[in-house]
C-alpha cells in the first residue's frame, strides 16, 4: 500500500476539514505550461528521481527504501502528488511528499537540476475532498468553493491554493481521491 503523507483533522466545517500537517519533505519540480502539460512533464524526472537517478547521502538506510544500489536509492512512491501555481504566469510546481523516514540530511541528492528538494514547514491547512478527472476547471470550480468556505468560517489563507492527487492516472475517474488544500494563517 502506497504511504500518504500524515496529517490531524483539527474541526470539520461546512465544505471543508481543518487539519494540522506536521513538517515534511518534498522533492519538486518548477514547470512552465498549463495545468495538464506541467503535471505530466514534471511527473518524468520526479519519478526518474525517485526511481534512483540520485545519490544516496546516508550508510546505514533505515528508513523506507526500495533499493540502494551503486550510490542511489529508490524510494517508496507516496501520496499525494500535488501541485500549486509557482510565483509567475504559467509557473506550476509539482511535488511528491517523500516518505516519512527520511530526513534533510537522509533524502538522497537529485541527479537532475529541475529536482529540488525541501522541507515545507507545519502548516494548519483547510482541504476539500473530492473525486473524478484531474482537470484544471474541476479543480478550480473546488478551490473557489473552498475559499468561499474558509472566509466564511471566520479563517485567512496563508498561502497558495494547492491541488492533490492520490491516485493512479489508470484508476477510473469516478473512483480517484483529490483534494484542494488552501493553507490557514495562524
Amino acid at each position: 500500500m502506497t504511504e500518504r503523507q500524515p496529517y490531524r483533522v483539527v474541526t470539520r466545517h461546512p465544505g471543508f476539514e481543518l487539519r494540522r500537517y506536521p513538517p515534511h519533505l518534498v522533492a519538486e519540480v518548477r514547470v512552465q505550461g498549463d495545468f495538464a502539460k506541467a503535471s505530466n512533464e514534471a511527473f518524468r524526472p520526479l519519478a526518474r528521481y525517485i526511481g534512483g537517478a540520485n545519490r544516496s547521502r546516508r550508510e546505514n538506510a533505515t528508513a523506507p527504501v526500495v533499493q540502494k544500489s551503486a550510490g542511489a536509492e529508490k524510494i517508496a512512491m507516496t501520496a499525494p502528488v500535488v501541485q500549486e501555481e509557482g510565483d509567475t504566469p504559467g509557473c506550476w510546481l509539482v511535488r511528491f511528499v517523500m516518505p516519512a523516514g527520511f530526513t534533510a540530511a537522509t533524502l538522497p541528492e537529485p541527479e537532475d537540476p529541475r529536482v529540488a528538494t525541501r522541507e515545507i514547514p507545519a502548516q494548519l491547512v483547510a482541504a476539500m475532498r473530492f473525486s473524478g478527472r484531474w482537470t484544471m476547471k474541476a479543480f478550480e470550480e473546488r478551490a473557489t468553493a473552498l475559499g468561499r468556505a474558509v472566509a466564511d468560517a471566520g479563517f485567512q489563507p496563508g498561502g497558495a491554493v494547492r491541488y492533490a492527487r492520490f491516485d493512479p492516472p489508470w484508476k477510473p475517474w469516478f473512483l480517484r481521491r483529490n483534494e484542494v488544500l488552501l493553507p490557514i494563517a495562524e
